[in-house]
Parts: structure tokens; C-alpha cells; sequence
């Protein structure tokens, strides 16, 4: 009687938290605009490249898996309708591996090839709490995907942003981050590597840059701003071992509590278009309202060094 009970609860709060975020409404209208989604064939990206086509945007997927990502465009051209395109949407996949700046460059490459204007550039995709690993050129691989991929991918298409001003810039950051220190003497965790760590530390990373190229791009009507989506169900953490025991009881809790790739893309989404953050930059978003940071992601003289190794680190300087 408890559980079911406590079942019909459950049940009743989602009904209400999904009917709260229907209430909202549709947003702004996005014809006419380009957006690059990293990671967009799955959970958060996939939420934000659905919503962004309905609102009429060309919305670019730039995804390691071609084939998933192909299936995944598909499944949210059924979804949002073919009528979304002939009224100005349109959904292209480009591959685009982040473990690997050879790709990167060569996604950026094709991208400024191709693309007259690039309106908003959502830095999405991610891995969590991986084992440790390497990325093809040698970094850790949640330091060098989370950061150091979205890092060379921004600064490449920057003049792009710039000249199809006023553009945006999303950067997708996690709470995590207060649990993150930036270890200059270890960046790539040879020394040590602690999973949970290492993932805190490249969403603090993503914060700490997302400060200091607001600070850069003062004037050139191109905003930059970081958030966090909260605890989403998403294969984000696909890493992550759960006994078989336990499985059914954290199905049923993910079910009730936790957000769904929809409710955990509104604020990606409200940064990428809303009107009410025309012009905001360098600010921390959760629930689509700014929050406040911890010191050590406030850190000028830290993201400024942070900033200055990347560029060697991914080879923008020799």
C-alpha cells in the first residue's frame, strides 16, 4: 500500500512539473537564424535541436556518430513535422568528434566553408566520469572533450559569430563544478586521476572560460553565457555502475525526481533565443534565471591562465 501509494505521488508530481513547463508556452521564433548543437543526437542536445526546429531555426548537429546522429534528425523531423522545414527549420548533421581536434578543424572548416552567418553556437556534448582515457591527441578525455574540444571549436568559428552579430554562445556547465579545482601542475591528470574530480574540474574549466571570452568579445555584439541543467535522465552517465540490486529503486527515482532532456534543455534553449538575455554575457544559468558562482569560478587571474594554456594545448599557439 506504501509503495503504491507513494507511486500515485510520484506520478502526480510529474504530471505537474510537465504541466508547469507546458504552461510556459512556445518561444521566440528562430527563422532565419543558424545554430550549431554539439552532441545533439541524444538527451539535452537532442531536447534543444527538437524545440530550436520547431521555432524555425537551421539548426546544425555536430555529432561523433554520423549514423546515430542521421537516425536521431529522423526521428525529430517526425516529431516536430515535415511542415517545420517549408516553414523555414531545417536540420543538418555534420560529424564532429571532440576527442579529436584534427575533426574539430575540420567541422570548422566546412562549417565556414558552407554557412554564410552563425547565429548561436550551444557547446553541449560532454562525457561524465569516464575511466581513464585519452583522446586522440593526448588529453585526458573529460578534460580534452568537455573543454578543450568546445575550446577550439569556439575560438575557430569566432569570426563567423562576429560577423553575423548580435550572436550567442551557450555553454553547457554542471553544479559539479564546485567540486572542481583547476590543478595547473596536473592538468591532464598524469600525475593522478580521479573521475569525479576530473569531470568537476572541466565544468568549472567551461565556466572559467566562458567568463574570460565574455571578456574578450566586450563590444563585438557576441555573447557568451554558461549554465548548469541540473540532474537530467540523459546516457550521460553511461559510466557510471549501478548495482542490479539497486537498479529497479534508482529507475523509479530518476523517474520521479530527476529532469527529463526537455525540462533539462529549457535553459539552453532560453539562452539560445529569448529576447530577455539580448545582450547579457559572461553571466551562470540554472532554471533560465542568472545564479550566483563560487569564488574560484569568478577567478580572473585563473581563467586568464586557464586560457592562455588551452591555446597552446590545442595548438592555436606555438
Amino acid at each position: 500500500a506504501l509503495a503504491l501509494g507513494g507511486g500515485l505521488l510520484l506520478a502526480a508530481w510529474r504530471w505537474l512539473r510537465g504541466s508547469a513547463r507546458a504552461a510556459a508556452g512556445p518561444g521566440a521564433s528562430m527563422r532565419g537564424k543558424t545554430v550549431i548543437i554539439t552532441g545533439a543526437n541524444s538527451g539535452l542536445g537532442r531536447a534543444a535541436a527538437a524545440e530550436l526546429l520547431r521555432m524555425r531555426a537551421r539548426v546544425i548537429m555536430g555529432c561523433r556518430d554520423r549514423a546515430r546522429a542521421e537516425r536521431a534528425a529522423s526521428e525529430i523531423r517526425a516529431e516536430v513535422g515535415e511542415g517545420a522545414e517549408g516553414g523555414g527549420g531545417e536540420l543538418v548533421v555534420r560529424e564532429l568528434d571532440l576527442a579529436s581536434l584534427r575533426s574539430v578543424r575540420a567541422f570548422c572548416h566546412r562549417v565556414l566553408q558552407e554557412e554564410p552567418r552563425l547565429d548561436v553556437l550551444i557547446n553541449n556534448a560532454g562525457i561524465f566520469q569516464c575511466p581513464y582515457m585519452k583522446t586522440e591527441d593526448g588529453f585526458e578525455m573529460q578534460f580534452g572533450v568537455n573543454h578543450l574540444g568546445h575550446f577550439l571549436l569556439t575560438n575557430l568559428l569566432l569570426g563567423l559569430l562576429k560577423n553575423s552579430a548580435p550572436s550567442r554562445i551557450v555553454v553547457v556547465s554542471s553544479k559539479l563544478y564546485k567540486y572542481g579545482e583547476i590543478n595547473f601542475e596536473d592538468l591532464n591528470s598524469e600525475i593522478s586521476y580521479n573521475k569525479s574530480f576530473c569531470y568537476s574540474r572541466s565544468k568549472l574549466a567551461n565556466i572559467l572560460f566562458a567568463r574570460e571570452l565574455a571578456r574578450r568579445l566586450e563590444g563585438t555584439g557576441v555573447t557568451i553565457n554558461s549554465l548548469h541543467p541540473g540532474i537530467v535522465r540523459t546516457n550521460l552517465g553511461r559510466y557510471v555502475n549501478i548495482p542490479l540490486l539497486a537498479k529497479p529503486l534508482f529507475n523509479l527515482v530518476s523517474w520521479a525526481f530527476f529532469k527529463t532532456p526537455l525540462e533539462g534543455a529549457q535553459t539552453s534553449i532560453y539562452l539560445a533565443s529569448s529576447p530577455d538575455v539580448e545582450g547579457v554575457s559572461g553571466k551562470y544559468f540554472g532554471d533560465c534565471k542568472e545564479e550566483e558562482l563560487l569564488p574560484k569560478a569568478m577567478d580572473d587571474l585563473v581563467a586568464r591562465k586557464l586560457w592562455d594554456i588551452s591555446e597552446v594545448m590545442v595548438g592555436l599557439l606555438k
